[in-house]
């Protein structure tokens, strides 16, 4: 029987190496794994490992895995920074371009990375390059951290001997994607902090400071008190009585919006209310179809067949509305149609969209006119998160207005009663 030389974590975090017999590289990380290890390299004794041979398990989820039941017995799902995988390739289409070997701007890159998965896994990715495997398969083997679009561009660049112009290009499309991520993200600070803020102050009020207002009505004996005051002292008593109940119903929410969202259906309901949001709703959808073209117009420029292309944006839209309609456009093509026409037809792309795709298709220039379509959405989403700014912020002072003018004229108008009876 064949013996093995693996490299496992074990439960705390530590490193071991040893050996294994086993018929194959499959049943030698089974066996490890039943000592309670993560094997994060199992090579056959006195060789490498083979290249079409089965791949073990994630070495960086494997580590990370052990670092997490060594710190409190439960396993996290870590996942790398964005941002860090999108500085690695502009570094990494740098370097090639300099001239340099794949292998040797891996460990250059390697070397300069923070622990982490990423680096855990670019280090996986060197070893299986210098093996014999191409650069796409060893990426394949992390999808954890390389999506189905960053393989498929590698492996579009590495048959047309042209790496470094598709990390380039991979660079610049997840660096304007993050950009637009940025800008709405930002733009949701600003009301969210606010109504946090505001809502905190309330509850304040509501428990401690209302309450005390009500026990001196009541040794006042008023009597009967205005309807303003009545509904005030209630919400009042009901956040005191009730807070675990108010607690735990957006949790209860939460929880179940998430298991809705699981199902296909669900997911379809949830993202159709998306869409008919007012003003928030235009921002979802045209930064969907900015993704939509950005990526088809990177795909295609860098070689990606059509139908490749489209399989992999169905995943990638953010919006199962969107999805839907590109699983329509990949089946209309199938059949021999035009991508213009199956788009014209789905209910989801504008004119301008459209009408600017039939060009790029009847000029052959789509991947352009596919990145021209993008930028323009992309400036359009900056409007609108721009004017929904600017009606967010005069719409919480008016509701915040309301709520504290509503406060004051309820406890005012019991007091006004008194003085009107003291002026008797």
């Amino acid at each position: 029987m064949p013996t093995f030389v693996y490299e496992a974590m074990d439960g705390q975090g530590k490193e071991v190496k040893a050996e294994i017999d086993a018929t194959n590289e499959t049943e030698a990380a089974d066996k490890i794994r039943a000592l309670n290890y993560f094997p994060t390299k199992v090579l056959p004794k006195g060789g490498k490992q083979a290249k079409g041979g089965a791949p073990t398990a994630d070495a960086g989820l494997a580590r990370a895995t052990a670092v997490a039941r060594k710190r409190g017995g439960f396993t996290l799902a870590f996942k790398v920074n964005q941002k860090q995988l999108t500085e690695f390739t502009r570094q990494f289409a740098t370097l090639l371009d300099a001239g340099l070997p794949v292998v040797r701007s891996l460990d250059i890159l390697c070397n300069q990375l923070k622990p982490g998965l990423l680096k855990i896994a670019i280090g996986e990715v060197k070893e299986d390059v210098e093996g014999g495997s191409s650069l796409s398969e060893a990426l394949a083997k992390h999808p954890s951290v390389f999506d189905k679009l960053y393989v498929n561009m590698i492996r579009a660049g590495e048959a047309g001997g042209v790496l470094d112009e598709i990390l380039a290009r991979l660079a610049d499309y997840r660096e304007k994607a993050q950009r637009l991520q940025q800008k709405i993200i930002g733009a949701l600070v600003y009301p969210i902090a606010v109504i946090t803020i505001a809502g905190c102050i309330l509850a304040f009020i509501m428990i401690f400071i209302i309450p005390k207002f009500e026990q001196m009505f009541k040794e006042m004996e008023l009597g009967d008190m205005p309807a303003m005051t009545k509904l005030l002292l209630l919400i009042a008593n009901t956040m005191v009585n009730y807070w675990y109940i108010i607690i735990f119903l957006p949790v209860l929410a939460w929880v179940g919006l998430r298991f809705i969202v699981k199902t296909p259906q669900g997911r379809l309901l949830v993202d159709k209310i998306k869409l008919k949001i007012p003003v928030f709703g235009a921002i979802i959808s045209k930064s969907c179809v900015s993704r939509f073209c950005r990526t088809l117009g990177t795909l295609v420029q860098s070689g990606v067949p059509i139908l490749d292309a489209l399989s992999i944006i169905k995943n990638a839209t953010g919006n199962q509305v969107v999805a839907n309609a590109v699983e329509t456009v990949h089946n209309s093509i199938k059949e021999g149609d035009t991508i213009a026409e199956p788009l014209r037809h789905s209910g989801v792309f504008d004119d301008l969209v459209v009408n600017m795709i039939q060009v790029g298709e009847e000029t052959g220039e789509l991947d352009k006119m596919l990145i021209k379509v993008a930028d323009t959405y992309d400036s359009e989403v900056d409007t609108l998160v721009s004017a929904m700014m600017s009606l967010l912020e005069p719409l919480l002072i008016i509701m915040m207005g309301m709520t504290v003018g509503f406060i004051v004229i309820s406890l005012f108008l019991p007091l006004i009663s008194i003085m009107e009876r003291i002026g008797k």
